[in-house]
């Protein structure tokens, strides 16, 4: 099962923070296309959600608000 860690707006900021997040030893899940399910390129109101296993997720979230904050997100 995976859970939702963060949520961003911009799918380039969702890409780096993904890339990030494995480089780092989390296994966040791809969803292989942007934006909601059927319409690409069209993101919900909260944004892109960022998902990791559910036994990541203390750590990954941890690290993802940390990541997000220096980006200045």
């Amino acid at each position: 099962m995976f859970e939702t860690i963060a949520h961003v707006q911009d799918p380039s900021m969702a890409r780096v923070l993904i890339t990030a997040l494995k480089a780092h030893g989390f296994h966040p899940l791809e969803s292989g296309e942007d934006g909601l399910p059927g319409l690409p390129g069209v993101v919900g109101p909260r944004g892109i959600p960022i998902l990791v296993p559910e036994e990541e997720m203390r750590d990954a979230k941890v690290l993802a608000e940390d990541l997000l904050r220096e980006m200045d997100v």
